[in-house]
């Protein structure tokens, strides 16, 4: 077994340890994280709060707090006193693992497709594809394994992408019936470097820059605050859409 797979194996068996220790804690020793508010009490729960799951919040009407934690996300809503931690039940722990999985350039086709992003917008099945539709920041772990998404599958289709620094552009190839297709070897990806995504005339260009993170085990709440950190919020918003446990 190469060096790589061994330290893959044992961060994958530190984590399951991990796991069973956490769930070995009490209730009170848990916590969640605001990753969402609206409404008058917004600014008591701004993005990025941590909450222990025993804490209590009172809301008022028009009131809107989204939280999560190691079993997923709940909203809350007001008026009224909520306690923090989820109800014991259904987890979103198996969903949380493939999100966050590094994948390779395995292409994601129609059956994939997933229902419940903004505007009827399909969800990214991985938390680490670059949607080459939306700009802004864009958290990554392995440079060597960024992928391209967008959100269709119809034709084939070419996007230019060019270093927002100058330099030559590159091409990205989506074949039809494919979602996925691999980040060029001529624009590396490094942390702070940005790019222009462009398909000619057919939509608006966007912006996208990178930020990595370390590569370690994150709890759920744990990573949105670190892509919180980073300004990645369009991360944070599929980790909560994803994630979204069945209402009591």
């Amino acid at each position: 077994m190469s060096s790589r797979k061994s330290h893959r194996f044992a961060r994958a068996a530190f984590g399951g340890l991990a796991t069973l220790a956490l769930m070995a804690l009490p209730a009170s020793a848990m916590a969640g994280i605001v990753v969402a508010s609206s409404g008058p009490s917004a600014k008591d729960y701004p993005p990025g709060k941590k909450l222990s799951d025993d804490a209590r919040i009172t809301l008022k009407a028009s009131d809107s707090v989204t939280i999560l934690d190691k079993r997923g996300t709940r909203v809350l809503r007001g008026a009224g006193t909520f306690t923090v931690g989820s109800p014991r039940g259904p987890s979103r722990v198996s969903t949380f693992a493939a999100l966050t999985t590094q994948r390779s350039a395995s292409r994601v086709r129609t059956g994939a497709v997933r229902a419940g992003g903004p505007e009827g917008k399909p969800l990214r099945p991985n938390l680490w594809y670059v949607d080459v539709t939306s700009p802004g920041p864009v958290c990554v772990i392995e440079p060597a394994e960024v992928r391209a998404w967008r959100p269709g599958v119809e034709g084939d289709a070419t996007y230019s992408v060019k270093p927002a620094a100058g330099g030559p552009a590159t091409t990205l190839t989506f074949e039809s019936g494919s979602m996925v297709a691999p980040w060029h070897d001529g624009t590396p990806v490094t942390d702070g470097s940005s790019f222009t995504i462009s398909q000619g005339s057919a939509a608006p260009a966007v912006t996208v820059s990178f930020a990595l993170l370390p590569e370690q085990d994150y709890a759920p709440e744990d990573l949105a605050e670190v892509l919180l950190a980073k300004g990645c919020e369009g991360q944070v918003a599929l980790l909560a859409q994803s994630l979204v446990l069945p209402e009591s």
